[in-house]
């Protein structure tokens, strides 16, 4: 028997590399979606529903959009208790990395002026935050509290995931609007992109499921949610 358990030591430390593999893509993906989102912030085209919110209270606070982030994020994973979600590492870490990403990007860019300057950044923005929701999600810790505020409200109320999330991220749009975000093509175009994107790089960076044993492993992500941090 103890020749055996030598010998199959290859899955015990193939599941370590697949937690590592899962560990990295989900601090690589926190970090490029809150890049992602600074490089909307700088293309000034419109940005993504939260984006315009996080936007309009920096604008009324005086904070960084980063910060705001953190804060917003941080309420919403309050808005969890009643609904009964449960949270993962991914969901504690969304909080902190992603505010974190987006400052540091912001004063490491130049500000950008001009559309042929603009535009660009705007699709490299877009682009980033697609590849960026495949490895976070595909790393498989636990929904974004945005996302789980919304599968929440789903379960609670028995009403569709699409309505759910159409309700909350219009609610999210005026309020950010009137705030003073930015709302312009960039919006449009995340709206109509990030799903196909998401869903492509969900495909490139999809990690194998194994009994790891892991604790820190939230819930999987329902069917029908196009989700982000």
């Amino acid at each position: 028997m103890r020749q055996a358990t030598t010998t199959t030591g290859g899955p015990a430390l193939s599941a370590r590399n697949r937690l590592g593999r899962r560990l990295i893509q989900l601090y690589v993906g926190l970090a490029l979606y809150g890049a992602s989102s600074a490089l909307l912030v700088e293309a000034g085209l419109g940005l993504e529903p939260w984006g315009v919110l996080h936007q309009g209270l920096a604008e009324l606070t005086g904070l960084s959009i980063g910060v705001v982030s953190i804060i917003v994020g941080a309420v919403v994973l309050l808005l969890w208790i009643p609904l009964r979600q449960r949270p993962g590492l991914g969901t504690v870490s969304n909080v902190f990395v992603v505010g974190i990403a987006m400052d540091a990007t912001l004063a490491a860019v130049p500000e950008v002026h001009g559309l042929a300057v603009r535009i660009p950044v705007l699709l490299v923005g877009v682009l980033l935050n697609g590849v960026a929701t495949g490895l976070y999600i595909a790393a498989r810790f636990g929904p974004g509290p945005r996302d789980g505020l919304m599968t929440g409200l789903h379960r609670r109320t028995g009403r569709s995931i699409r309505l759910m999330r159409t309700a909350v991220e219009v609610a999210v749009v005026v309020t950010g609007f009137t705030l003073g975000g930015t709302i312009g093509v960039g919006t449009v175009l995340y709206a109509l992109s990030i799903g196909p994107l998401a869903q492509l790089f969900l495909r490139v960076f999809a990690v194998s499921p194994a009994s790891d044993g892991s604790t820190v492993v939230a819930g999987g992500q329902p069917r029908g949610a196009i989700l982000r941090p």
